[in-house]
């Protein structure tokens, strides 16, 4: 991997989305969220469905606006709510690739006028300036020139996200958040998506936010790994360290979850599944938001909410009274 510099490209303080659903009821979808990520460096985001992941990285990258917090990129503050003027500046910069190659592709346009469509939004390219830049592409993200001339309902899922990050990477972003950019794909097909993406990485130099539920995935891509739970993160750190060494019962539990590459002991591996559901995120209780699922809980869990604060090690921090 790249070496991570010490400057953050992206820091995030309090950062809070809430979704106002009528009858004084308030989804809590991010709540007080203060993360940075380095220059170079590969953030794994995990959690289950439900927790906040994808609003975190559409609201960093002004597709949400922010209820409340701070975005600043490369020292300076994002907008709290974009508009046509604020995207035209920052999406030069920042980028995004979403989850669901079927959906994410406009079906009336062809795989070059979707790769190339940032070029003749942000630039004043000439058309065979264009499509020479989408051709290159193309053949960088493993497809062909001819291709560019085929409609999306042409290509199989993993070709459909090799055009995704094809559009996303095309303006040479700094910073890009990958939305679950696998989870829709076959087995097979996905680790070639993540090996596409590793190379562009470090030929490109780029930051990234990547989301996803698999936590053997993301330890495999990350540097570090932060687990969010309900709006919140409850544990960050190196990305092996997290893996190899959760301290948050929650992150425990994810990575206990895990299927074991040898069927053998896969069957005979006691149950770590997580007792319940992922509570509500409306209106919120305060106290510990995994309180009601925790086999660690204590009687404060319930009552005070705890802080995201670093153990020993300053490169982790944890958001448990066991810890705090």
């Amino acid at each position: 991997m790249v070496n991570i510099t010490e400057v953050p490209i992206l820091e995030t303080e309090n950062l809070t989305r809430y979704f106002d659903i009528g009858g004084k009821q308030i989804v809590h979808a991010v709540d007080g969220v203060s993360i940075s990520v380095s220059e170079k460096e590969i953030l794994g985001l995990v959690g289950e469905s439900g927790s906040g992941k994808s609003t975190f990285g559409k609201v960093v990258l002004g597709l949400h606006p922010k209820t409340k917090g701070t975005v600043k990129f490369r020292g300076q503050a994002l907008p709290r709510k974009y508009n046509s003027a604020d995207f035209q500046k920052w999406s030069q910069k920042m980028q995004m690739i979403f989850q669901d190659p079927y959906s994410s592709l406009n079906p009336r346009m062809t795989a070059g006028e979707i790769i190339g469509e940032g070029l003749r939004l942000q630039t004043n390219l000439k058309n065979n300036q264009i499509k020479e830049k989408v051709s290159d592409w193309l053949l960088r993200v493993g497809l062909q020139s001819d291709h560019m001339s085929r409609y999306p309902h042409e290509f199989s899922g993993g070709q459909r996200q090799r055009i995704g990050i094809a559009r996303a990477l095309i303006l040479e972003p700094d910073f890009v958040v990958c939305d679950e950019p696998i989870s829709a794909l076959d087995v097979s097909v996905q680790a070639q998506v993540i090996n596409l993406l590793g190379d562009l990485k470090e030929t490109m130099g780029l930051t990234l936010i990547f989301i996803a539920h698999d936590l053997s995935m993301v330890r495999y891509v990350s540097d570090r790994m932060a687990v969010m739970y309900l709006g919140s993160i409850v544990e960050v750190g190196k990305a092996d360290q997290v893996y190899f060494d959760p301290k948050h019962p929650y992150t425990n539990i994810l990575v206990g979850s895990n299927p074991e590459p040898d069927p053998r002991e896969e069957r005979n591996r006691p149950s770590t599944a997580i007792r319940g559901e992922i509570p509500s995120p409306v209106n919120v209780a305060p106290g510990c938001r995994f309180a009601n699922r925790c086999p660690n809980v204590e009687e404060i869990c319930s009552r005070v909410t705890p802080n995201l604060l670093p153990l020993k090690d300053v490169e982790r921090q944890v958001a448990c009274h066991l810890f705090n």
